[in-house]
Order: structure tokens, then C-alpha cells, then sequence
């Protein structure tokens, strides 16, 4: 019985996605494309915000998740940073955006194309990872006017405990934007929506899925001694994350019977 409710739970809280994500699209391009740039990113992401929240709502509201995610809160109404996280899982980017209404968050190019996503994204003023210049020209913009740059150093879902190694980027936008960077810590206890987890496996439920706030820290002129500083950190951070005992590990092992995802 518990193990059907798993999978009613899972396959019902994706299709609510999927929906809310496709009306909001809808109605946002409806709505918000005629206005002014400024006003047209903030409206999106606001409502994004919202929807999100709600979805995270149902996902504890439904029994599948357990979050602890009010450190992400105390960033509102703080200075131009960047948010630098680890990235265990694909819904780490949701939950961020659900506690903040203005993030800019850093995105591969095939997100920023993607049919389903890529529009909202376009509306929200959301940052294409490449190429490099380009994404650092609109990173450094968007901190010059008061924002938050959402950006997972690692480039990719984490593979390997507790850590990938890390691209240069988070410290070289410091450097030209003069902003410090705040690291932040997630700690799940499950693989679920891991790298090479497909989307019709299903998980055990509940997942428990925490945000803290890690070292913030403020810019220097050498980007690569900023990165040592940053894997560093988090790494001493992440020590003791329930993540560690699956990274590498038993989501690889069924991974191996499942087709791989990019």
C-alpha cells in the first residue's frame, strides 16, 4: 500500500506540474509580454515565485517532501550576490525560485530552448550559461541593478561525493561585479531526480530536503583562488551530507537498468 501511494504521489505531483507550468505560460505570455522590459522580468518572476511555492506546498502537503528551506528567505531584500549552491537534483532550481521573487538564474542553453520551459524563462530574464562572455556581460547587469544571480558552480547535477569539480564561473562575475558570493548547502537524503535518474523512476517517499546558508564571500581579483576557496567550503560543508551515502553510488547501480538521461 505505502508503495502505491509512492507512485500516486509521484506521477500526480508531476502532472501538476506539467500543468501549472504550461497554464503559467500561457497566461504569461499573454499578459506580460506587452509590458516594459523591468516591469514584464519582475511580474514573471513573481508569479513564477508563487507557483512554485505552491507546488512546494503540495509536494509536503502530499507526503512526499519534507523542506526546510526558510534560510533561502532571509536573502530577500539584501544586496546584489550571487547564490551559489551544490546541485544534487533537478528540483533544486524550483525550490530556490519558490522563496525568492527575484533571482536570475543561470541556465543551459537547452533549458533556455527547451519547448516546455524556455519561454518563462526568456520572461523572466533568465541567464543562457553560454557563451561564457555573453553570460557573464548578463550576470554582471543584472547585479549592477540590485539583483540575485542564482548559479551552481558545479555546471551540472553532482555525481560524485560530495562534490563535481567546479567551473571558474561564480568568481570571475564577482570580480567584474563586485558582489560577494553566497554559498548555500542542499542536503537530500534521496537520489530522486539525481543525474541519471529518469523521470518514471519512482522514489521511496518522503524525501527529506534541506537549504542552509553557507560562507559568504566577498570578491577578489583572482577568479581561480576564489573557486579553490569556494569548492573548499563547500566541501567541508557538505562533510556530513545524507547525499553522500548515495552519490556514486546506489542510484548508479539503477541507473544501469535504465536508460541514462542527459
Amino acid at each position: 500500500m505505502k508503495r502505491a501511494y509512492d507512485y500516486l504521489a509521484t506521477y500526480g505531483l508531476l502532472a501538476i506540474l506539467a500543468v501549472m507550468i504550461i497554464v503559467w505560460t500561457a497566461l504569461a505570455l499573454i499578459l506580460f509580454t506587452p509590458l516594459p522590459r523591468n516591469r514584464r522580468r519582475a511580474a514573471a518572476r513573481y508569479t513564477m515565485m508563487e507557483g512554485f511555492r505552491l507546488f512546494s506546498r503540495l509536494l509536503t502537503a502530499f507526503g512526499a517532501y519534507q523542506l526546510d528551506l526558510d534560510a533561502i528567505e532571509t536573502l530577500r531584500g539584501g544586496p546584489p550576490m550571487i547564490l551559489a549552491p551544490n546541485h544534487p537534483t533537478s528540483i533544486d532550481a524550483i525550490l530556490f525560485l519558490a522563496r525568492h521573487p527575484d533571482l536570475a538564474t543561470i541556465l543551459k542553453p537547452a533549458l533556455m530552448s527547451n519547448f516546455f520551459l524556455g519561454a518563462g524563462a526568456r520572461l523572466a530574464g533568465f541567464i543562457r550559461s553560454e557563451p561564457p562572455r555573453r553570460m557573464i556581460r548578463e550576470a554582471v547587469a543584472e547585479l549592477d541593478r540590485g539583483g540575485l544571480v542564482l548559479l551552481f558552480p558545479e555546471g551540472t547535477r553532482t555525481t560524485r561525493a560530495p562534490l563535481n569539480p567546479l567551473t571558474g564561473s561564480a568568481g570571475v562575475i564577482a570580480r567584474h561585479a563586485r558582489v560577494p558570493i553566497q554559498l548555500a548547502i542542499i542536503e537530500t537524503d534521496s537520489p530522486y531526480l539525481s543525474k541519471g535518474w529518469t523521470i518514471f523512476r519512482v522514489p521511496r517517499l518522503p524525501i527529506r530536503y534541506r537549504v542552509r546558508l553557507g560562507k559568504r564571500l566577498e570578491p577578489t581579483e583572482d577568479a581561480d583562488a576564489c573557486t579553490l576557496a569556494i569548492e573548499r567550503e563547500l566541501t567541508r560543508e557538505l562533510a556530513g551530507a545524507p547525499q553522500n551515502d548515495w552519490l556514486g553510488k546506489a542510484h548508479l547501480a539503477g541507473r544501469s537498468r535504465q536508460c541514462p538521461t542527459p
